[in-house]
């Protein structure tokens, strides 16, 4: 007896005491069987009613069982056929199979035969219904993150818009009433206004931040190749002004060459060598390594950016890379939490990605991939 669920079967066979016979013995077997003599009435009970496999006779009058198979999935591109053919005909059974029969059986039918052929196609309707329906759900999901897509660039257009310009009216006032009634003004009420201001301010970098997140989401690649170490110390040689006056060393190995995007990959290193600058202050000699690691089950290069600051503890490791989040207060370290978020997204559209391992107070490296062909 077959496998539950039982497979509904449409018989084709001009040979009407054949075609009656083979039903009955089907369904004796516990399948679903309907039998027609003519390809023309195939077609038509195709039409009326779902069927999961056709069995067909290979040669009929009127229209044989190549066009018949053809024609059956057109109506039902997931339907399974079979031919049934004699042994003359094997040549044109593996035709018929091209055309896009799954198996064929030889006449006269052996039941030992048939029904293992019959299980295996069945399996096959099976596993293509189950990729119809799992391809339905990655389109509807991909329809989804597109409609949130649009709403995050809505959003981020609202932001831009309607939170500015309230804020520069805050920011305007506040550093109004500071250069022009500090003197007037109590040393309380004076604390007070500059909060006021540096609130303003914070928000605005948040919104800034925001709006380059979004943004890098949207930016088309433009692949090319990368020397990182020379990024590496041009990055380096732009954030002067952040390690001025402190002894910093920047180690750079020997880096290979990557395929990527100049721009989002400058930004990436921007935000990691900047995030290394700022969170090894307190110590009185900063050591920043960009370097390749070699780790296993990576067939690429491995980038690491690593430094002897502040460090984290591991369970916060994926905090990191959230929007908006920070695993120290503003008053430790200035940031606004979006830039290893930006470093994440930008990473992963050059089908790459990004790790950390740290402890607290013993520094923290940054670990990244990127694959020879980023997505556009």
């Amino acid at each position: 007896m077959p496998k539950q669920p039982v497979g509904r079967i449409l018989v084709v066979d001009d040979e009407l005491s054949l075609m009656g016979a083979l039903r009955d013995t089907l369904r004796d077997e516990g399948y679903r069987v309907t039998g027609v003599t003519s390809g023309a009435r195939a077609l038509a009970a195709l039409g009326e009613e779902k069927f999961d496999l056709v069995l067909t006779d290979l040669v009929m009058p009127g229209q044989d069982g190549i066009s018949l198979v053809e024609e059956a999935l057109r109506i039902d591109p997931h339907l399974v056929a079979i031919i049934m053919t004699g042994h003359g005909s094997i040549p044109t059974a593996v035709e018929a199979m091209q055309a896009g029969a799954i198996d064929y059986v030889l006449k006269p039918i052996r039941l030992n035969a048939l029904i293992p052929a019959l299980e295996r196609a069945l399996t096959v309707r099976r596993l293509r219904e189950k990729n119809a329906e799992l391809e339905s759900r990655v389109s509807e999901r991909t329809a989804e993150l597109e409609a949130a897509n649009r709403e995050l660039e809505a959003f981020s257009s609202s932001v831009s818009h309607d939170l500015r310009t309230p804020l520069r009216t805050i920011t305007g006032f506040a550093e109004l009433l500071l250069a022009r009634e500090a003197a007037a003004l109590p040393p309380e009420a004076r604390r007070r206004v500059e909060l006021i201001h540096a609130g303003a301010d914070e928000m605005a970098r948040l919104i800034n931040g925001l709006l380059d997140f979004s943004r890098m989401g949207k930016k088309a690649l433009e692949p090319g190749p990368v020397d990182v170490g020379a990024l590496c110390r041009e990055v380096f040689a732009g954030l002067g002004g952040e390690h001025a006056g402190r002894r910093v060393e920047l180690r750079v190995g020997d880096l290979p060459s990557a395929v990527g995007d100049p721009f989002l990959l400058r930004q990436v290193m921007v935000n990691l060598v900047s995030n290394a600058i700022k969170f090894t202050r307190p110590r009185n000699r900063a050591v920043i390594e960009v370097g390749v690691a070699a780790v296993r089950d990576e067939p690429g290069p491995v980038y690491f950016v690593r430094d002897n600051g502040v460090g984290f503890e591991m369970r916060d490791a994926e905090k990191l890379f959230g929007v908006f989040q920070r695993l120290h207060s503003t008053s430790e370290f200035e940031g606004t939490g979006v830039g290893l978020a930006t470093v994440r997204r930008i990473v992963e559209r050059h089908g790459g990605r990004i790790w950390a391992q740290s402890s607290r107070d013993a520094g923290a490296t940054f670990y990244f991939t990127l694959s020879p062909g980023p997505r556009p």
